[in-house]
C-alpha cells in the first residue's frame, strides 16, 4: 500500500528532523523550510496532509494557507505555531485549516490528529472512487476530450459542490441533461441521498401538485385510504430532478416557487406543514426567457431555478467525441446482448462522425443498438444500421469556399508551408477548438488531427 505523503513545512530544522524521523516510520515526509517551496512542489506531487508553521521566513504561514487551500481546497492543513495566539487560530480556521497545534509540539497529540485527518482523507477517496466508477459506467455523454464538453465537465464539478444550490441545465433534446444532473447528485455532498427524478410533461396538470408534495388520506377521489407521500419527501437528503419543467402549469409553477422560496409545503388536503432539505435540479430545452415573454412561464420562478446554469452543448457541436461515445455503446450492448464488435467499418465511421445528429446522443444511442441487434460482426457496418448506403445529405453543411482561387504564380509555391500556415490560422481563430477549425477548412475532424500532427514534424520555420 503506498503511503500518504505529509509535507513538513517550517524553517526550525530540528524541528523537521525530529518529525521527519518520528512519522518517517508510517508515511512519506517531505520537509520544506519556505512555502513557496512547498507550494512550488505541490504543483509537481500533492501531498495528503501539510504541516505548516506560522512564522516563515518568505511568506506569513496564514497568507500560505489561504494560497493552499484556493488552489489545493482538498489538501488538509495542520497549522503549527510558536504563540498561543487566538487570534491567529481563529483566522486559520476560517481559511480551513483542520487543526492547530502549538509549540513545543506533544508527538502523541499530533499523531492523534494526522491519523483522524488521514481518516477523513481515505473516507474521502472512498467516495471519491465510487462517484468516479459511477460517473465512468453510466454518464456517456461525458465521454470525449473536446473543449465543448470540457468546459461542462469542469463547471459541473464545482456546481455539484454546493449541496443546496437549485441548478437549471438546458440544452437540446437528447444531449443527456439528465445524466448530468445525475452527475451534479453524484458529485455533491448528498452522495448518498436519493436521486429522485419527475418528468413535468408527463404527469397530468391536477395530478402534479399531488405528485410533488403527497396528499393526506381522503383528500380527492381515488386517494389512498393511508395517503401518500410526495416526491420532494422522498428525495429528502437528496436531489430532486425536474425534467421538462418548461410544461409546468402555471398553478404548479406557484406552488413549486414557495416551496424553493421557504422549503416548506403542505400535502393536498393536509394542514400541518411539512420541511424537507433537498437540492432541486431541473432541465429543459424549450426556452424559459421567451415563454416568460408570453405569460407562460414565471420569471421569479426561472430566477429561483436558474440561480446556476449549465448549457449542455450539442453532439453536432462535439464531433471529436461521437466515435468515442459510439464505442461506448457498441461496448455496452455487445455484453447486453452478448455479442463481440471489434469497431466501425471505415464508410459507418465515417458517416457517425459527419451525420447531423438532431436527436443528439440517444439518436446516436438508438442506432448503436439497432446496429448491435442486427450486426454480426465483426466491424459494424451501414447495413447493420439499416443504411443500404449513405443517405441524402447527411452531411454537416461544410462553410462555402471563396471563388475564384488566387492564379498560381510561374514560380510555383510551397504547397505544405501554406497548408501548415491555413491550419495554424484555423486552429487559433477557433481558440484551439479542433472540430471548429476542421469545420472552417472544409475536412473532416481526423483528417484535420492528422495533417496538424504532421505540421509539428515540419521545421520550425515553415510552422
Amino acid at each position: 500500500m503506498i503511503p500518504y505523503t505529509i509535507y513538513v513545512v517550517d524553517d526550525d530544522l530540528v524541528l523537521q528532523r525530529m518529525l521527519t524521523m518520528t512519522l518517517g516510520k508510517k508515511y512519506e515526509i517531505k520537509a520544506f523550510s519556505e512555502a513557496a517551496t512547498a507550494i512550488a512542489s505541490i504543483e509537481k506531487e500533492a501531498p495528503d496532509l501539510i504541516l505548516l508553521d506560522v512564522y516563515l521566513p518568505d511568506l506569513n504561514g496564514i497568507d500560505a494557507l489561504g494560497e493552499i487551500k484556493k488552489r489545493y481546497p482538498d489538501i488538509l492543513i495542520i497549522m503549527i505555531t510558536a504563540s498561543e495566539d487566538i487570534k491567529t487560530a481563529i483566522s486559520a480556521m476560517k481559511l480551513g485549516a483542520y487543526d492547530y497545534m502549538v509549540k513545543p509540539i506533544n508527538v502523541d497529540t499530533l499523531q492523534v490528529s494526522i491519523r483522524n485527518a488521514l481518516d477523513k482523507i481515505r473516507l474521502m477517496k472512498e467516495v471519491q472512487l465510487l462517484q468516479e466508477k459511477y460517473l465512468k459506467e453510466n454518464i456517456p455523454c461525458f465521454i470525449g476530450e473536446s473543449n465543448a464538453i470540457q468546459d461542462v465537465m469542469q463547471f459541473v464539478k464545482k456546481v455539484a459542490k454546493a449541496p443546496n444550490t437549485p441548478v437549471l441545465i438546458l440544452g437540446e433534446t437528447g444531449t443527456g441533461k439528465e445524466l448530468i444532473a445525475s452527475t451534479i447528485h453524484y458529485k455533491s455532498p448528498n452522495f448518498n441521498g436519493p436521486f429522485v427524478t419527475l418528468n413535468c410533461s408527463a404527469i397530468p396538470k391536477d395530478l402534479l401538485e399531488s405528485e410533488l408534495f403527497g396528499y393526506e388520506k381522503g383528500a380527492f377521489t381515488g386517494a389512498h385510504t393511508s395517503g401518500k407521500e410526495g416526491l420532494v419527501e422522498q428525495a429528502e437528503n437528496g436531489t430532486l430532478f425536474l425534467d421538462e419543467v418548461g410544461d409546468l402549469s402555471v398553478e404548479a409553477q406557484a406552488k413549486l416557487l414557495r416551496f424553493l422560496e421557504e422549503g416548506e409545503y403542505y400535502r393536498v388536503g393536509g394542514t400541518k406543514k411539512l420541511q424537507v432539505r433537498t437540492r432541486v435540479v431541473s432541465a429543459t430545452n424549450k426556452d424559459l426567457e421567451a415563454m416568460i415573454g408570453q405569460e407562460l412561464f414565471r420569471q421569479d420562478l426561472f430566477y429561483r431555478l436558474a440561480v446556476i446554469k449549465v448549457e449542455v452543448p450539442s453532439l453536432n457541436n462535439r464531433r471529436g467525441d461521437i466515435l468515442p461515445i459510439a464505442k461506448h455503446f457498441l461496448v455496452e450492448f455487445g455484453q447486453k446482448h452478448e455479442k463481440t464488435f471489434k469497431g466501425f467499418s471505415p464508410q459507418t465511421a465515417g458517416f457517425l462522425q459527419n451525420y447531423k445528429w438532431r436527436g443528439n446522443i440517444r439518436e446516436l444511442r438508438n442506432l448503436i443498438e439497432r446496429g448491435v441487434l442486427i450486426g454480426k460482426g465483426p466491424n459494424l457496418t451501414l447495413e447493420d444500421l439499416g443504411l443500404e448506403k449513405i443517405p441524402d445529405n447527411p452531411i454537416v453543411e461544410q462553410p462555402a469556399v471563396n471563388t475564384p482561387y488566387p492564379p498560381l504564380p510561374n514560380d510555383g509555391i510551397d504547397l505544405t508551408a501554406l497548408e501548415a500556415h491555413y491550419i495554424k490560422e484555423a486552429f487559433k481563430k477557433t481558440g484551439g477548438n479542433e472540430t471548429k477549425a476542421a469545420q472552417l477548412l472544409g475536412m473532416s475532424y481526423y483528417s484535420f488531427r492528422y495533417r496538424r500532427k504532421k505540421i509539428h514534424e515540419l521545421p520550425a520555420e515553415t510552422v
